[in-house]
């Protein structure tokens, strides 16, 4: 069950994405950090080597971060995210929407995020 503060940092969001989520809550436990994102916030981040890029889907709305909880407790232990990986691939799967995870990016793995394919949802198109 989503709670009133994840609603909250999921508004914004792409509802396709929004639907993955709450899906994925369905399987495993685990936060909304962040959704959308200001463009001040996202040069916070780059500056602090949070993020490396002004091209975030967070901007748009095509991208959240999740964390991983265990008994309650917010986690950021990389083991975690793989069954939180796999509860959001197979949630998007079953709903036939294309989802990226920064865990499977080669260089600046990011166990955090998801975000929706950007060939199949470009920015600006919904």
């Amino acid at each position: 069950m989503m709670t009133p503060r994840d609603r909250t940092r999921l508004t914004g969001v792409h509802p396709d994405l929004v639907a993955v989520v709450e899906a994925a809550r369905q399987l495993v436990p685990f936060i909304v950090v962040e959704g959308l994102r200001t463009r001040d916030r996202q040069a916070q981040l780059v500056k602090s080597g949070a993020s490396r890029t002004m091209d975030s889907r967070h901007l748009t709305g095509h991208a959240v971060d999740l964390a991983p909880t265990v008994d309650g407790e917010v986690r950021f232990d990389w083991p975690l995210f793989y069954p939180l990986a796999k509860a959001m691939k197979d949630a998007a799967q079953a709903r036939g929407i294309a989802l990226v995870w920064g865990g499977d990016w080669p260089r600046f793995r990011d166990g955090p995020h998801f975000e929706l394919n950007r060939d199949a949802y470009p920015a600006g198109n919904g």
